[in-house]
């Protein structure tokens, strides 16, 4: 791989990571027209980019996690009343990722190596498309807060979000959609499901760690930083676009660009 097809995999990985388009599927297709190999150090790119996303959203939400975390460990340990709201969240953030995992390997089991064929990914993106329609269109948004979230709540957006491990399905997608179905307002919904994404990309960090040790023994190449940094900066960007395009009710864009990019792969990829 070349230092410019590391920066532009960052690039498609970072932009696309948190905005509701499916990065997963972007890699794929992208790969196969461009005829990018990856095959020297697939999982050391995988881990890194992924490691690359969470470092953004968490720089990003940095005060947000900071306040969770500090306020669970006033609640456990201090008994602080005060904090209860914060650990909370926390738990029902974990409910939630714990339903992901579950039914995402179900999932996974489920469709085996057709997950990745492009006709599963054309469909998929197809369905993102619809779930952003609905998002700015068909469903009315809620007047829930933080406070306002319950335990079917929490299971609904994890089940919402296992339909991600789909290439073409988008996690932000996916999520926003079930959260504001579930009647939580926008805000409410983007903050979880924005810092739903930490547990997840840090699991799949950590799955991973052992082979990533390994690949850091023998040496970093010049392509997996430049590809590494370019995913973050852009990650950053994502996260920020999105928030100003839900806000803004403007995802309509997304829509339209994720069925036509399903249409094409569908009709001359497949």
């Amino acid at each position: 791989m070349s230092w410019i097809e590391a920066l532009f995999i960052g690039f498609i990985q970072g932009i696309s990571e948190f905005l509701p388009i499916s990065s997963s599927a972007h890699l794929l297709i992208f790969e196969k027209l461009l005829k990018i190999n990856m095959s020297d150090s697939p999982l050391t790119f995988e881990v890194f980019l992924h490691l690359a996303s969470l470092l953004a959203v968490l720089l990003y939400f940095r005060k947000d996690v900071l306040k969770l975390l500090q306020g669970s460990y006033q609640y456990l340990f201090k008994k602080d009343p005060r904090s209860e709201g914060d650990f909370r969240f926390t738990t029902l953030m974990a409910a939630s990722t714990l339903i992901t995992m579950i039914v995402g390997k179900l999932m996974e089991g489920w469709f085996g190596d057709s997950i990745t064929n492009t006709a599963t990914i054309g469909a998929a993106l197809i369905i993102t498309g619809i779930f952003l329609i609905l998002i700015e269109h068909g469903v009315n948004e809620g007047l829930r807060g933080p406070k306002e979230i319950t335990w079917g709540h929490a299971v609904l957006i994890g089940l919402g979000q296992a339909l991600a491990v789909i290439p073409g399905i988008s996690r932000a997608g996916s999520t926003l959609v079930v959260a504001l179905w579930c009647g939580l307002n926008k805000e409410t919904a983007l903050r979880y499901s924005f810092l739903l994404s930490i547990p997840i990309i840090s699991g799949i960090t950590l799955l991973k760690l052992p082979e990533i040790i390994g690949q850091f023994t023998d040496g970093v190449g010049l392509e997996l930083w430049l590809a590494f940094i370019s995913s973050f900066l852009f990650a950053i960007i994502s996260i920020k676009w999105l928030i100003a395009m839900v806000q803004k009710a403007k995802l309509s864009y997304f829509a339209v660009y994720c069925i036509s990019l399903g249409l094409i792969t569908w009709i001359f990829l497949t």
